[in-house]
């Protein structure tokens, strides 16, 4: 973590922004600006806490704000405490407590005993640019309240970044949902985050979830496998920027044009492949098609990768759908709200009857592509080798990157359609 003050700018500073609104500071606009307002909440923050009070985010600062990123803290049982009196002391919910320490009698604490305490805030911030570290923070958080999640690495990225899954359930009946193949379609990300807490918040109460859909029911019936950021390297192009350090610095300046803003053109990964066109499924017919679309190599789009399968990303998203017995996927990207169901005529027929009860529920369009996009992508690749239902759903409206500020109507829009893919 870098040392934060005023003047300076970046997704770190949103990231902060959005924890101090989160905990009743003010701190402005979050819009990853440090201005005199976050300053202000800055200080404030600095004197609950008895630290230091320059207005600066150093190391000591940022230590404590860590456990609201978070989203726990760890806490050492004291003479006379009860979970019920801790669980008031920190305004958290008694059941949160208990899922986060099921190693522990909550009958007989010990003094001393060291405790993972959930903050009754989420876990998942929606009002932000989604960075790949904030992915790995948000895991880290959701792990310690809800240390029954099954978390792991299906693989890497070109530049080594791990490609994360997670599971909820553990029933037969699988299915697979994945985001952000493209790099500007990183809103993806959080919708799937924000699914699996909101999952497991609502199975940990034992509450009933939109449409009345019961998570324990779920949970026993199938496993829910998701990929949140199949890019992460290029999610942090279009975020964070291309940095001194990336060993493809140069080749990446001239496949944008000579351009170092990558922040509205660039969907591929960090060697200019596209993800979604390096499938094999018709990839030689992507490949003929990319001249026609100006594509000579790499590039911030469209470019197919010198084979199928050539990217890390995809081999490992592949590797992952063969170690399992996927019933039905989806791959999430924007825009358009539309939802693609077929590949050359090779969806089983309850791929279309599934497509237009997702269409019901969502209020989206059943569609079929045309042009370069009808190949080489995740869910042509898994009809063609499967023949089981495959989707790419197409969230959001306008150019991309989709602004944040339509989180709230995309989440809406999918919950039912997430649910009722689980078990249909």
């Amino acid at each position: 973590m870098r040392t934060l003050r005023m003047g300076m700018s970046g997704t770190d500073v949103m990231e902060i922004q959005a924890m101090l609104k989160k905990i009743g500071y003010n701190p402005g606009p979050v819009d990853g600006n440090f201005g005199q307002q976050m300053r202000k909440a800055v200080l404030q923050f600095q004197r609950a806490f008895g630290l230091a009070q320059d207005g600066v985010i150093g190391p000591a600062t940022y230590q404590v704000m860590e456990r609201y990123l978070l989203g726990y803290d760890l806490y050492r049982v004291r003479p006379g405490d009860t979970f019920y009196s801790i669980a008031r002391r920190y305004h958290t919910s008694l059941p949160l407590l208990l899922a986060a320490n099921p190693d522990i009698s909550a009958t007989n604490l010990t003094v001393g005993q060291q405790i993972v305490v959930p903050y009754g805030m989420d876990v998942v911030d929606t009002n932000i640019d989604y960075t790949y570290q904030i992915l790995e923070r948000d895991l880290q958080g959701l792990k310690a309240r809800y240390p029954f999640l099954e978390i792991g690495i299906a693989g890497q990225s070109v530049l080594g970044k791990s490609l994360y899954y997670v599971r909820l359930g553990s029933g037969q009946n699988q299915v697979f949902y994945n985001a952000a193949h493209h790099a500007l379609e990183w809103i993806t990300s959080p919708l799937l985050m924000k699914f699996t807490e909101n999952f497991l918040y609502a199975y940990t109460q034992n509450r009933t979830l939109e449409g009345g859909y019961n998570p324990r029911e779920i949970w026993n019936r199938s496993s829910i496998y998701i990929i949140p950021m199949a890019n992460p390297d290029g999610v942090d192009l279009v975020l964070n920027g291309l940095q001194p350090n990336n060993p493809y610095y140069q080749d990446l300046i001239q496949w944008n044009r000579g351009s170092t803003d990558f922040s509205t053109v660039w969907q591929a990964n960090n060697r200019g492949v596209d993800l979604n066109h390096n499938y094999d499924a018709a990839w030689q017919e992507s490949k003929n098609a990319e001249a026609e679309y100006g594509i000579a190599g790499p590039g911030p789009t469209r470019y197919s990768g010198p084979f199928p399968e050539s990217e890390p990303e995809t081999k490992t998203i592949v590797n992952f759908t063969r170690a399992h017995d996927f019933r039905l996927v989806i791959a999430y990207h924007t825009q358009g709200r539309v939802i693609y169901w077929n590949f050359m005529n090779m969806a089983p027929p309850e791929g279309r009857t599934i497509g237009e009860e997702f269409a019901s529920i969502s209020g989206y369009r059943l569609d079929q592509t045309t042009g370069i996009a009808s190949y080489a992508g995740y869910k042509d690749w898994f009809i063609q080798d499967y023949r089981r239902p495959g989707y790419t759903i197409e969230v959001g409206l306008g150019r991309n990157p989709i602004p944040i500020s339509q989180f709230d109507a995309i989440y809406q829009e999918n919950i039912g359609v997430l649910l009722y893919a689980a078990i249909v």
